[in-house]
């Protein structure tokens, strides 16, 4: 055989690749810090390096989650997620129609901008003594509370983005005719869209912030009780079990709404298409 035919043949023939390992997905790499922190933690209260009635090793933290279990844990989780859930409900949708009205109108932005970003510098207990006064110490002050905390992040995000929508856009869509309710359908509301679904996330996030300084509003349920009840009884290992659970939490509620955004976003690019 010749040496062109050899290398045709060669050319020709099926390669055979060498089978690569599969690589795990970089999202795992997220959980290496939070597990070799929980095990430095745990060899450190065990050999003493650590005081236990300080930093409980993980061990112990599971452990009052267990016995939490059979004293009503989830009837404080129930408390505590129907209050965030009521809280950021309020304070979003307000947020939403007032954000939409500044971010459209210059008589709006020049009328309440300026006294919505005095307010959002407040601390979040400033707010207690005074929603005590107003509301008493049932749910309502505790869902204002929150929901406080939820309207500044959404209210922000909707006036940044449709005021950020390109004039340009607008101008295009009004000389095609379309109506106001088209307009903010098919132009305003899809290139806002990003901006929105980001201070919603960020709405949520504080929601479950200002629950914990809600819930020392005279609560008998809920996560915020339980730190409270945990530093005032010195059960170290109570408090860690509460902060487990609104981290748990958190985490839980953020991804719902980032896959409430992602969802968003395809509508917005198949809508745009």
């Amino acid at each position: 055989m010749s040496a062109d035919h050899e290398l045709m043949a060669h050319l020709t023939a099926p390669q055979v690749r060498p089978r690569t390992p599969r690589k795990l997905p970089l999202s795992w790499l997220g959980l290496l810090l939070p597990v070799a922190l929980l095990l430095l933690a745990e060899v450190a209260v065990r050999a003493g390096w650590l005081a236990s009635h300080l930093l409980p090793a993980p061990s112990d933290v599971l452990e009052a989650l267990q016995q939490l279990t059979h004293q009503g844990l989830l009837a404080h989780t129930a408390a505590s997620s129907l209050r965030v859930a009521a809280g950021f409900a309020l304070g979003a949708g307000l947020a939403v129609l007032l954000g939409a009205w500044v971010g459209l109108s210059p008589l709006a932005l020049a009328l309440l901008n300026p006294s919505f970003q005095a307010l959002r510098a407040i601390p979040s207990l400033a707010w207690v003594p005074l929603l005590l006064l107003w509301l008493g110490i049932d749910e309502a002050p505790k869902i204002v509370l929150i929901a406080i905390g939820a309207f500044f992040p959404v209210y922000m995000g909707v006036a940044s983005g449709f005021r950020d929508v390109d004039r340009k856009l607008v101008e295009v869509a009004r000389l095609r005719g379309l109506s106001r309710f088209a307009l903010a359908r098919r132009v305003l509301l899809p290139a806002a869209l990003p901006a929105v679904l980001t201070g919603l996330r960020n709405g949520l996030s504080l929601a479950w912030m200002f629950m914990v300084a809600a819930e020392l509003i005279a609560a008998s349920r809920g996560l915020g009780y339980l730190l409270t009840d945990g530093r005032e009884t010195g059960r170290a290992d109570i408090v860690l079990a509460a902060i487990v659970l609104l981290a748990l939490l958190g985490k839980i509620s953020d991804g719902l709404m980032a896959a409430v955004e992602a969802r968003a976003l395809h509508w917005r690019d198949g809508f745009g298409a």
